[in-house]
């Protein structure tokens, strides 16, 4: 799944910038943006967020 960003919390350290195999992400008018054509969804930028800004949201079914 494509990582989100909470654009509140994220304080634009760029750690995520740096770790990101396919370089799907960047700062854009003072926001992070997260190009979902190029993200290889990994989750390193996830794991390496200070803040929790970002992270990998999971859909989860249960059969009842």
């Amino acid at each position: 799944m494509i990582p989100v960003v909470k654009v509140d919390d994220c304080i634009l350290c760029g750690k995520c910038i740096e770790i990101c195999p396919p370089q799907a992400i960047f700062i854009d008018n003072e926001s992070l943006v997260i190009n979902e054509e190029f993200c290889e969804e990994c989750g390193y930028c996830a794991f390496v967020c200070p803040c929790n800004a970002i992270h990998i949201p999971f859909l989860l079914r249960f059969n009842q």
